[in-house]
């Protein structure tokens, strides 16, 4: 990453650092910290200081049996209040805890960003077993459920300049072919929801509504992630009334 200007004399070559490293995470969602010293030029030490501060702040935070950082609450209240989201969180949360309640399951927040789509928000639910919420992480649009049901959404010509460079493989089960994808759409469009069939993420399956706002645009979507042990197509079919209806409710309240 390079600096467009000269650091200023009066600089404080620690808090540039930090600052540096939370612009990492726009363009990755994990980082460790020998990425952070080699991007950074410094002594993985230094590196391992800085995330730990940040973390401390909330800014970041580090992953489950993992040594790798993602974004923290702290940073994503940031970047959702920059992109008019936070009053989407507010609205949506006490739904997602509801759903997350009667469903048992994990329930994820997410919005369209660029090609891929960004979780703003999750609720784990209180299973030994379950899927971790993933909020801060950037994936492919085309490779999860709520991606693709925000997808199916748009005109064909609106889906085809996003995805204009490809479809992104994630996993030997995510849909690569420009033609399958667009039929996929179609069924999704119809259907009025999606499914994720281990297409992000080995062992994890989901599915999807869209949360429309108040005079009908698609604004965000709604996706319950199961361990592929309990995530059969004809459970996850069983639980789209129970997402529909509180993504229903959310929609009613966003302007």
């Amino acid at each position: 990453m390079q600096n467009k200007e000269p650091l200023p004399h009066y600089a404080i070559d620690s808090v540039n650092n930090a600052l540096k490293l939370l612009l990492l995470f726009r363009d990755r969602d994990v980082l460790r910290v020998t990425d952070a010293s080699i991007e950074l030029g410094v002594a993985r030490s230094t590196a391992h200081r800085l995330l730990l501060t940040l973390a401390h702040q909330g800014f970041v935070q580090q992953e489950r049996n993992s040594r790798s950082y993602r974004a923290g609450p702290a940073l994503m209240e940031f970047s959702a209040s920059a992109a008019g989201l936070s009053d989407i969180r507010e609205i949506a949360r006490p739904w997602m805890t509801r759903l997350s309640s009667l469903i048992n399951e994990t329930v994820n927040l997410l919005v369209l960003e660029g090609a891929g789509v960004r979780f703003i928000d999750g609720v784990e639910c209180e299973r030994p077993v379950r899927v971790t919420a993933r909020t801060g992480i950037l994936l492919p649009a085309s490779a999860t459920a709520g991606g693709k049901v925000i997808l199916a959404s748009m005109a064909p010509d609106e889906v085809n300049l996003l995805l204009a460079d490809g479809l992104t493989r994630m996993t030997s089960m995510t849909i690569i072919d420009a033609v399958e994808f667009r039929e996929e759409l179609d069924d999704i469009k119809r259907l009025g929801y999606a499914m994720n069939r281990g297409e992000s993420m080995e062992g994890l399956h989901a599915a999807s509504v869209c949360i429309s706002n108040f005079h009908g645009r698609v604004v965000a979507s709604l996706a319950v992630s199961v361990p592929i042990d309990r995530g059969g197509h004809a459970r996850l079919r069983r639980l789209i009334p129970a997402l529909q209806e509180a993504a229903d409710a959310i929609g009613k309240q966003i302007k």
